[in-house]
């Protein structure tokens, strides 16, 4: 016998003042979810938690946590698992990238990717499911990427690789539960991320890049649906199909050597 749901669903979003992560938190709002902020900065996160109570008449608590930090983490991960304060959907979003190859990098910067992209995903995600299953319901998003599924965006298509598949592992153990887990694999989207990282992003009029409302609102739809694989728009399920059938090393050496692959990432390199 599942618990009566709450008179309104309340969310978790890591990575919630910028990007993806921000509209998120809009688009939940704006579907009648109180929210939970998680990022690092507490003065974006009340600013942006103070919009978002005035525009949609919604509950906003935040907190301020690094992910990469572990007890910062286990905050947010007891704060998942509260059987007091339930969380209804888990929207794993908080990343960032990394201008630099694997094997020459930064090894610090490296560390502190795989904590905040896979690690992080790793504990909030199991905290999510074992308080979601014992209610009968909920909602598990994870942002994974396109990138995820080729070679030839270093660290982080690996780290993106270990979340999709993370996500399709725990959508099987959580069959038949009410609850759903669900990896979102955009392509380029239009945010701060790239900015951030020191790379280029592509220009307004580009076919390959997304409106990151449109990708928020198709993922969204896809998680409510117990989709396990969320692909937003038609132009990057083409190239998911494609990716499926072509062999990995023809996929490795056009995405290593086309603009958009390690040429515009690390343009040192030898690709």
């Amino acid at each position: 016998m599942t618990d009566p749901a709450p008179a309104r669903p309340t969310a978790l979003v890591t990575g919630a003042t910028a990007g993806l992560g921000a509209r998120y938190a809009e688009q939940l709002a704006q579907r009648g979810h109180d929210l939970v902020l998680v990022a690092r900065n507490a003065e974006r996160l009340e600013t942006s938690a103070e919009q978002l109570r005035r525009r949609h008449g919604v509950e906003v608590e935040v907190l301020a946590a690094d992910l990469s930090d572990r007890q910062a983490l286990q905050r947010v991960a007891d704060r998942v698992a509260d059987p007091a304060r339930p969380v209804d959907v888990l929207v794993n979003n908080a990343g960032f990238g990394l201008k630099q190859r694997f094997s020459d990098g930064d090894l610090a910067a490296h560390e502190e990717m795989f904590d905040v992209l896979c690690r992080a995903v790793m504990v909030l995600s199991r905290s999510a499911a074992g308080g979601m299953r014992g209610r009968g319901r909920g909602r598990i998003v994870n942002i994974a990427s396109v990138a995820g599924f080729v070679a030839g965006g270093g660290h982080y298509s690996a780290a993106k690789a270990y979340v999709a598949l993370l996500t399709e592992t725990l959508h099987q153990e959580l069959s038949g539960t009410g609850v759903t887990a669900t990896a979102v694999a955009p392509g380029f989207v239009r945010t701060e991320f790239h900015a951030r990282a020191g790379m280029k992003s592509g220009g307004s009029d580009s076919p390959a890049w997304l409106d990151a409302d449109e990708v928020v609102r198709q993922s969204l739809d896809d998680a409510f649906a117990g989709k396990v694989l969320s692909v937003p728009s038609k132009r990057y399920k083409a190239v998911m199909t494609v990716l499926d059938v072509a062999p990995r090393a023809l996929v490795r050496t056009v995405w290593g050597r086309a603009r958009w692959g390690a040429a515009r990432r690390h343009p040192d390199s030898p690709a």
